[in-house]
């Protein structure tokens, strides 16, 4: 079993902003990026009474971020999805280098 450190933020603050919340309900989001660990595998959030469980949860650093990988974030491209993180983030730079929690999570299917 992998070891995750102590979260460092609820799991109801991983996906917050409108326009990811309607992205995630659309199916166009999968992922999220955080400087900390909100989630740990298996562990779910509710979106508009829809239920999402955390699939996995891994290190990445943000240098090794993909296209793929800001289409999963809900966005169309890396150049977009770095665009308007720094805008988020006044005085935030791009570390390369720099690590992130990258939170996958699917739509709970009804049994």
């Amino acid at each position: 079993m992998t070891q995750y450190p102590e979260k460092s933020c609820s799991i109801d603050r991983l996906v917050r902003h409108p326009k990811l919340v309607a992205a995630t309900l659309a199916g166009e989001k999968s992922q999220q990026r955080r400087d900390g660990l909100y989630a740990y595998p298996g562990e779910t959030f509710v979106l508009e009474d829809v239920v999402f469980e955390v699939t996995s949860v891994e290190r990445q650093r943000i240098g090794d971020m993909s296209d793929a990988d800001a289409r999963a974030e809900g966005y169309p491209n890396l150049a977009i999805y770095k665009d308007l993180i720094l805008k988020m983030h006044s005085g935030m730079e791009w570390n390369e280098d720099g690590l992130v929690w990258v939170h996958s999570f699917r739509r709970q299917q009804l049994e």
